[in-house]
């Protein structure tokens, strides 16, 4: 189908700490009746004692996590009863109603998310954000045992919740322009220094809010510039201050058209310096690292409180429980968080996985949690980056809002010429080579390191990393896609570099059959696959993989259940059979290809990939005595009659029911192409 549009990459819902909202389960304690807690917790919201109300709060925050709850909260109007305690007398209950709204948001998804905002949610988030904001302690730290609730743990929770919100739903990120919210997201930034946690929410909003909104683009002022300029100056070495300025630099990316020409040069050297810088980092060696530092530091806390407890009255044999303190010890990452990292009195299984509630005195865990997020986003930026204004007239994907050019919004000064598509493409192709872009990105595309898995899967707690580590894996082979599409292919080292890229695409296909079984990462690695061998093609340069490797993975491919997937293969199938009927003695190899083709073109369930069937057989077999007496040996032209009248009633039958007008102008165009190879066949017969 000719050159194929390269991926522009769409964020999906995330909890604050980066974990996809799909991966949460639902393992909490078990309660036989789901609509009995909600009945009485929600009556508990109107106690006159401010321990109850924190009490109801904070237990709706841990029920809520069982998807099976949500819907009987939402039904006795859960989100208009806690609305009003966003700006209760008492800060605890702000805190925990706040967390309670959070954990809705996260564990309901987009359609809850909406719901709340249609419930008006914000204008109590929106009054409770501003008076947070605007009541920090200068030099105060968090944290301290004396303040049990702070006001920087309530914006914590109120700006989390208000992320999830304008992650789901457009009407939250209109008002949150119409309220000027980006002036109450400054002071949490500026409380880095002392508040990582809250500066790091801040962050990821202000990516969120910034991305694909004009509107918001217009009314950026310089001390929101200077913010941002001052978080990507920042000198702090753990991994969290990476993803605050990682996430900085998405923000900078994303308000780059509010810039001066001046401005915009420095500020896209700045960010693809960020993100180069981030990308360097090496986690084979850092979470290795960072899981000794933490075997290291629980030794010697284990120590100590030993020491501590000698010097301590004995109680007599067998008298006194547990206490309170050391049974939450016990249970570790296994409790759930309610507030801000507060921890839930009681005890409650949920996922090891939920990074969002882990607690606070997880600090490498966190780190390394950070340090993958980090690589994540700064990959998607990259994605990005590398991603063309104007999709390709044979993309199959249904076309979606974030697929729309990438117009620049006018900035204060009406000057963007830096970033029409030529200018744009020319800087940051320079930009990104300087900083060795391209080299990084191909080294994230590898496997994770092996100690790195073999940690994970010996601590529990850390288990979670391992599917980070292999979303970074994937974003990278997409990032790889764009590159190689968006950029002059001297950029990987010309002809022996991209033979290298396509000999290190191979080792990851062919590792083991276990990741054929992997859909994010068959997407992404098909994605890749594609383009570099489109570009080989077209450069004439030899393929380094065997066409029986190649059908390999893609018989593979094509049993896969996405739709990009299945067409990803049929255009390398095809690519890999028009370059074969170029040499001899390729017949057999052809006959296998159309084979393979004609069986999906007639069999497969989806239109898009019946098309795609047919184009790549149109590639294979367009001329060349090879794909002549392939074609003959397969009976081509009697297939092709025979599945010309079933195409054309698929598309008059589904066509316009099930696809898009730009989808339906490639199948109307593959239609045509189909009656005019058929006559070509027909003429090839007579001769």
């Amino acid at each position: 189908m000719g050159k194929t549009k390269n991926t522009r990459f769409k964020r999906p819902q995330f909890t604050a700490d980066g974990l996809s909202v799909s991966a949460v389960k639902d393992e909490v304690e078990e309660e036989e009746d789901v609509e009995s807690p909600a009945v009485e917790l929600l009556e508990k919201l109107q106690s006159p004692c401010a321990d109850m109300r924190e009490y109801a709060c904070a237990s709706i925050s841990r029920v809520v996590q069982q998807s099976q709850a949500i819907p009987s909260f939402l039904q006795r109007d859960a989100v208009r009863r806690l609305g009003p305690l966003l700006l209760d007398s008492s800060l605890a209950v702000r805190e925990t109603a706040t967390g309670a709204l959070r954990n809705l948001s996260a564990c309901g998804g987009p359609d809850v998310c909406e719901d709340m905002v249609r419930q008006d949610v914000l204008t109590p988030l929106i009054a409770l954000l501003k008076e947070c904001c605007g009541g920090f302690q200068p030099n105060s730290s968090p944290g301290k045992k004396e303040q049990k609730h702070t006001v920087e743990d309530v914006a914590n929770e109120a700006v989390n919740l208000l992320w999830n919100l304008c992650e789901s739903s457009s009407t939250a990120v209109s008002v949150f322009n119409r309220a000027g919210l980006m002036d109450a997201l400054l002071p949490c930034l500026e409380r880095h220094p002392h508040n990582i946690q809250l500066a790091l929410s801040a962050a990821h909003c202000l990516h969120t809010v910034t991305e694909d909104n004009s509107e918001l683009t217009g009314s950026v002022n310089g001390a929101v510039l200077a913010a941002l300029e001052n978080l990507l100056l920042s000198t702090q070495s753990s991994m969290e201050h990476v993803l605050l300025r990682t996430l900085a630099a998405g923000s900078v990316w994303n308000l780059k058209g509010c810039l001066s020409s001046t401005r915009q040069a420095e500020a896209l050297t700045a960010v693809v310096a960020t993100l180069a810088h981030c990308l360097s980092l090496d986690t084979g060696v850092l979470i290795p690292e960072l899981w000794q530092a933490q075997v290291k530091r629980l030794a010697s806390k284990s120590t100590a409180e030993q020491a501590s407890a000698l010097t301590e009255e004995q109680p007599a044999p067998g008298g006194g429980a547990v206490g309170e303190e050391e049974e939450e010890m016990e249970e570790g990452d296994g409790e759930v968080k309610m507030n801000g990292g507060k921890r839930n009195r009681k005890r409650a299984k949920i996922d090891r996985d939920i990074s969002d509630f882990l607690p606070r005195d997880r600090l490498e865990l966190r780190e390394a949690i950070a340090l993958l997020t980090a690589q994540q986003t700064s990959l998607e930026i990259i994605v990005n980056m590398c991603c063309s204004d104007e999709p390709s007239d044979d993309e199959w994907e249904e076309m979606s809002s974030s697929d729309e050019g990438e117009m620049c919004a006018d900035g204060s000064d009406g000057n963007t010429s830096l970033l029409s598509p030529l200018c744009l493409s020319a800087e940051l192709h320079t930009i990104l080579l300087n900083h060795s872009v391209p080299q990084q990105v191909l080294k994230k595309a590898e496997f994770p390191s092996h100690v790195s898995l073999d940690i994970c899967n010996k601590d529990p707690a850390w288990r979670c990393l391992i599917k980070k580590m292999q979303r970074v894996q994937c974003r990278a082979l997409t990032c790889l896609n764009n590159i190689l599409s968006a950029m002059d292919s001297e950029c990987l080292g010309g002809a022996a570099g991209l033979q290298t890229v396509a000999q290190h695409l191979s080792s990851l296909v062919f590792s083991s059959e276990e990741v054929l079984k992997d859909e994010e990462f068959l997407e992404a690695v098909t994605s890749a696959m594609r383009s570099l061998l489109q570009i080989m093609a077209s450069k004439k340069i030899p393929q380094c993989m065997s066409p029986q490797q190649l059908m390999s993975m893609c018989e593979a491919a094509t049993r896969c259940d996405l739709v990009s997937v299945r067409v990803n293969a049929l255009a390398i199938m095809g690519i890999t059979g028009s370059t074969l009927a170029k040499e001899k003695g390729s017949a057999d190899t052809l006959q296998l290809i159309g084979n393979a083709l004609l069986n999906v073109a007639s069999k497969d369930s989806d239109l898009v990939v019946c098309g795609e069937a047919l184009d790549a057989l149109f590639d294979v077999f367009a001329d060349g005595d090879e794909a002549e007496s392939a074609a003959q040996n397969i009976n081509l032209l009697s297939a092709l009659k025979a599945l010309q009248p079933v195409f054309k009633a698929k598309i008059r039958k589904e066509g316009r029911a099930r696809h898009s007008p730009d989808q339906l102008c490639v199948l109307d165009n593959i239609k045509i192409n189909l009656r005019r190879f058929i006559g070509y066949l027909e003429t090839l017969k007579k001769k």
